[in-house]
């Protein structure tokens, strides 16, 4: 009676794993579907951040001639051609680059996939931030058109603004961080890092040529960010914390892929979480841990591709067994 009780048992746990739950579980840890709805929330949320929220106004003064600058109405790097340089041209680089060369399709999938969070996270972040910080653009009092009378010495509000395209007075206070230069270093940046990880431009005697191609996309991505100043849409700070989190963001994304540049193997990225769960196991990848710390001979640590990987050995068992027969194993 009790052996009918614990088959019973079995197969009411065999069922239980072979449940929905498990099987969406296994399927989440096997895939990188995590990531793409990761990515789809990024997306659905800076839509929603351009279509509903408003940044905060802060007060100015007319007189503030860091913000009396002209506005221009031509950009010279405007909202559509920098998508085109900081995410069209590095998408189709790496699929001419997966034409010619013929990668396995993990290493396009988590290529391409790491272009897309990059420049989805910079933006969404550089977003949240000008919205919540709402500084003032240095061509602000172009946009606003204050009215006659207004005071000159006196902080006002955007109460005293004339200017009636929506768009063009609220963005007036988005001014820190930089987005273009933010959306510029998270994709060229990316290609940068993905050059320089395919060419191994830090291996010893790595020829100039390799290293001012991976050096090509940063020079790109730093002119957009300049001409921002040109166009006094942004001043030099907002331009250099744009830039510094756009590339901050692009190292993030890309490292979650590949390994280091100085890592011998960091033209490959890491394995699949197919290939990963398939040799490892999620479920028992802690359970085996712990077994192996628990023996005492040697502690557990990640063997990235930098570390070299020695056999590991009982070494006081081989002396013992050098030793002659009869001899003490005390001194």
């Amino acid at each position: 009676m009790p052996a009918h009780r614990g088959s019973g048992a079995k197969r009411a746990h065999e069922q239980q794993d072979g449940g929905i739950m498990p099987s969406i579980s296994r399927f989440m840890q096997r895939s990188y579907a995590a990531d793409y709805a990761g990515f789809a929330l990024l997306l659905v949320a800076y839509t929603l951040i351009q279509l509903i929220v408003e940044p905060f106004h802060r007060m100015f003064s007319l007189d503030n001639i860091s913000i009396q600058y002209p506005h221009a109405d031509v950009e010279r790097v405007s909202v559509v051609w920098n998508i085109g340089y900081a995410v069209v041209l590095p998408l189709f680089i790496f699929l001419f680059w997966a034409l010619i060369f013929r990668p396995t399709a993990h290493k396009i999938n988590v290529t391409i996939l790491g272009l897309a969070i990059s420049v989805m996270l910079a933006t969404f972040l550089t977003d949240v931030v000008k919205n919540s910080v709402g500084r003032p653009r240095p061509d602000l009092i172009a946009r606003c058109k204050p009215k006659k009378g207004t005071p000159e010495h006196s902080l006002v509000t955007i109460e005293v603004c004339t200017e009636r395209s929506h768009h063009t007075l609220h963005d007036g206070w988005r001014s820190f961080p930089s987005g273009h230069s933010s959306l510029a270093f998270s994709g060229l940046g990316y290609l940068a890092l993905f050059f320089a990880g395919q060419m191994h431009i830090f291996r010893p005697r790595t020829d100039l040529a390799r290293v001012l191609l991976a050096l090509a996309p940063l020079i790109g991505a730093a002119l957009i960010a300049i001409s921002r100043l040109e166009d006094y849409r942004h001043d030099v700070y907002d331009v250099t914390i744009g830039s510094i989190l756009g590339m901050l963001i692009a190292y993030f994304s890309y490292r979650r892929y590949y390994p280091a540049l100085k890592s011998p193997q960091c033209d490959t990225p890491y394995p699949s979480r197919a290939e990963w769960a398939s040799k490892n196991g999620y479920g028992k990848l802690k359970d085996e841990e712990s077994r192996v710390e628990g023996n005492g001979d040697f502690a557990v640590d990640h063997l990235g591709y930098d570390t070299e990987q020695v056999p590991l050995r009982d070494t006081s068992r081989e002396r013992d067994s050098e030793r002659p027969a009869g001899s003490s194993s005390e001194s």
